[in-house]
């Protein structure tokens, strides 16, 4: 049964397959899953007509998005899947984050003089970082699903030795790209028609690919960070001027972590840990909001408040946080409530706050939001949040010949030089300056939420955007409202520096417009609406699923 609801002209689908005797937690159903692609959705759904689990099914989401979702994801880069296990409460978040090469060094990108070198962490093989994701879902398999990794990889190998039809998505991002990828032989084999962007229904085969997840599905980890792919892996990143060995190959590992933590006006908030800033930004802007009356007060005076927040969250993402496996992060200071009421009391109800003014400013020097995430609950209650990223969009722009592998470009994430602003704008200190096998700062803000009754699961693409269009979801939660709604949320951001506050085409009215202005912001209008957020939820009292996948992607929800 097909059911299409709109809300502000925002169209969301939901699909509703109710078969068979009803689970234990959700009548009826048996798993709601949102992704940024259908096939992806499909893939997840198969594993679970399979026997497989939640845990599963984001294993075969995870491969099928590397292979159908090319510019947000894929087998050279990493992520982080928060896991709730249902049996026993277990909670963690898997960390397969990327890790710089043993050659690294905090200078790498700069020249003679210190300066930044432009488009030197983003473009080519030394922008690399070491890939995490195949490590994760072996690990994610074996520790956590039931059916064999070879199962849950089936639908990713079949997308990529079949080929599927490319989007508009796929077309408007490899344009913007297109000089980066016709740079890289093998990248422009596989993912362009002659050199150029296909027209669309162009079917993207990726046979190289196909045989690379075989050999990780028949030898497991070995299959990537060993024998045939990483000596193809590290032979043709060095050729084009790479720095990574079989030594670093060798020494990924995937880490679990325990996720951050934190509560709001009844709500209990479990997100990512270090090195994601996501989860500490998350909770802290909303421990700052904690004290307002949010839902009383006028619209232009509630977005001011909630920039104020995200100002703040954003400027201690800069100054403090890195990974925490090579710098000490005082995660509960920053996570203190008292901490967040200090930082509340700086903020004026009637002006806003220069960024300028904050402590430890940072400066920033002179001279995209791709990434995915899906979202699952299955029938028993086990649920995963998974944000994946290879970065800026299509990556590095570089495939290491006869592997089909787009290596990412999370070197980017670092902080090339105190004060240097990465491709989204966000800038770091020395909390995240590059080291050799360090995990390099993010974003991503894989999330659950759970109040007396519902339990949501989200997150978001986005780069520097992903935790204040987490958190306005949150806020929206807060409010009673369901996944639907989350989607429809106007959405604007503020991120410390630059000191500007963003929004999406219509996120403001006039009046809003001229109010926040007359506060002392300084507005800008993004060319394009943003975000592609995937969600679903379980309501306790009705023992029931929604989902809902962001009418601003090409993504898909299903409930089954």
């Amino acid at each position: 049964m097909l059911k299409t609801r709109s809300l502000k002209a925002v169209s969301i689908i939901v699909i509703t397959l109710t078969i068979g005797v009803a689970p234990s937690y959700a009548a009826g159903n048996k798993v709601a899953i949102a992704s940024a692609h259908s096939l992806a959705t499909y893939a997840g759904l198969e594993i679970i007509y399979k026997g497989g689990n939640a845990f599963d099914a984001a294993v075969a989401v995870s491969a099928a998005l590397a292979v159908v979702e090319p510019a947000g994801s894929g087998l050279g880069g990493g992520g982080f899947w928060l896991l709730h296990r249902a049996k026993d409460g277990f909670e963690t978040m898997i960390d397969g984050r990327e890790k710089a090469p043993l050659a690294a060094h905090k200078d790498m990108f700069l020249d003679k003089d210190g300066r930044v070198v432009k488009g030197l962490s983003i473009n080519g093989p030394l922008a690399a970082g070491i890939p995490g994701l195949p490590a994760a879902l072996v690990h994610l398999a074996e520790r956590y699903g039931r059916i064999p990794l070879a199962e849950s990889l089936n639908p990713a190998i079949r997308y990529a030795r079949h080929g599927f039809s490319i989007r508009d998505r796929y077309r408007k991002l490899l344009k913007f790209r297109l000089k980066e990828m016709q740079t890289s032989k093998a990248a422009a084999e596989i993912f362009l028609d002659k050199g150029l962007v296909p027209e669309a229904g162009w079917i993207l085969r990726q046979p190289d690919l196909a045989d690379t997840l075989t050999a990780l599905a028949e030898s497991g980890r070995a299959g990537f960070y060993a024998g045939d792919v990483a000596e193809k892996l590290v032979d043709s990143v060095r050729a084009a001027g790479g720095i990574w060995t079989q030594q670093d190959l060798d020494d990924y590992q995937v880490v679990e972590r325990t996720p951050v933590k934190g509560s709001y006006h009844g709500i209990q908030i479990t997100s990512a840990a270090l090195p994601s800033s996501g989860g500490i930004g998350l909770v802290q802007a909303l421990n700052i909001l904690a004290d307002y009356d949010l839902k009383n007060i006028d619209e232009t005076r509630r977005k001011h408040l909630i920039t104020e927040a995200m100002r703040r969250a954003y400027h201690d993402r800069g100054l403090y946080l890195g990974d925490s496996d090579f710098i000490e992060v005082r995660v509960s200071r920053l996570l203190d409530p008292d901490y967040a009421a200090g930082l509340r009391s700086s903020i004026r109800p009637d002006r806003a706050t220069p960024s300028a003014s904050l402590s430890g400013n940072m400066k920033p020097r002179t001279g995209g939001d791709n990434t995915t995430h899906f979202s699952i609950i299955d029938g028993e209650g086990n649920r995963v949040a998974a944000t994946l990223s290879i970065n800026f969009p299509f990556g590095s722009a570089f495939v290491a010949e006869g592997t089909g592998i787009l290596l990412n470009d999370e070197m980017d994430d670092f902080a090339s030089a105190p004060g240097a602003m990465n491709v989204y704008g966000l800038v770091g200190g020395a909390a995240n300056a590059i080291a050799p096998g360090k995990r390099m700062l993010s974003s991503m803000a894989p999330t659950f939420l759970e109040d007396d009754n519902r339990i949501a699961v989200l997150g978001t693409p986005g780069g520097s955007r992903i935790i204040s269009m987490v958190l306005l979801a949150a806020l929206d939660f807060a409010e009673g409202n369901g996944p639907d709604s989350w989607m429809a949320v106007p959405r604007f951001h503020h991120q410390y520096i630059p000191d500007v506050l963003q929004y999406e085409p219509g996120a403001l009215n006039y009046v809003e417009i001229k109010g926040l202005s007359d506060l002392g912001h300084q507005l800008q209008e993004t060319p394009y609406r943003y975000g592609d957020m995937q969600a679903v939820q379980w309501r306790k009292d009705s023992r029931s699923f929604e989902a809902a996948s962001d009418p601003r992607g090409e993504g898909f929800a299903v409930i089954k």
